[in-house]
């Protein structure tokens, strides 16, 4: 029997940089909990996506401390740990 992937992905884009670390924060006060995705490049700059949107950009920052402002203003909290490019290669 033949399966198919349908579990949504973005689209790898190579002008694009590539990306440093990756952050997963949650809004525990939904239910179930409501995740968003905190992406940061080597030059500092961050993109929260939705990953349950088909990883739409939420919010583009020049900063990290501007999106994880953001992110703590909505009450999101972020899950313990990062997950850096650097650890997959």
């Amino acid at each position: 029997m033949l399966t198919k992937n349908t579990i949504p992905s973005p689209a790898l884009d190579p002008a694009k940089s590539s990306w440093n670390f990756l952050e997963v924060w949650v809004d525990p006060m939904q239910s179930p909990p409501y995740l968003l995705m905190l992406l940061g490049d080597e030059s500092g700059r961050c993109q929260i996506l939705d990953p349950a949107e088909q990883y739409k950009l939420i919010k583009r920052c020049d900063s990290y401390d501007q999106a994880q402002l953001w992110l703590l203003e909505d009450e999101y909290e972020p899950i313990e740990g990062r997950l850096s490019e650097a650890e997959l290669s």
